[in-house]
């Protein structure tokens, strides 16, 4: 069994928890009914209603218990305000050196992680190169395109 934390956010969670009950109160009985009716037409070999549905089908079920297990394991990440380092939970505003444009990221656990919503895994090249400093360094950061080196501008 894994014992790996799961590091959320509580609205994080909430959202997980959302999703979660409308899946297997919602669509999982929804998938069920249209099982039911797609092997109810027969020669379940050409079927493409029926194949569609169970694959339909196992890739929400996937999900369920996905989200189930890092709820199980979830620990929650308490941001208390600005604090002059880095860490999980915290909202960092960076600045890749040599431009003038600032990006802002909420870091936090990999389930969460969504960067167009500026959050960012505490597991990916640029969390993990943050972790643990201060306003002021700069970091290198191993990206496919090569090294990048951003400063730390603020901390929340």
């Amino acid at each position: 069994m894994n014992d790996e934390k799961n590091y959320v956010t509580a609205e994080g969670k909430v959202e997980m928890e959302r999703e979660l009950e409308m899946l297997k109160n919602v669509r999982r009985p929804e998938l069920a009914v249209k099982l039911k009716e797609a092997v109810a037409m027969g020669d379940l070999k050409e079927n493409a209603d029926y194949h569609d549905t169970k694959e339909q089908m196992g890739l929400l079920d996937a999900r369920i218990q996905y989200l189930e297990s890092v709820l199980r394991t979830a620990v929650i990440i308490e941001n208390d305000g600005a604090t002059d380092e880095v860490q999980i939970g915290s909202t960092v505003t960076i600045r890749e050196v040599g431009t003038s444009d600032d990006e802002t990221y909420t870091i936090v656990g990999p389930a969460e992680a969504n960067p167009r919503e500026g959050k960012i895994s505490q597991k990916s090249p640029i969390g993990a190169a943050l972790l643990g400093k201060k306003k002021g360094k700069k970091v290198k950061v191993e990206t496919p395109e090569g090294v990048v080196q951003f400063e730390i501008r603020k901390i929340n």
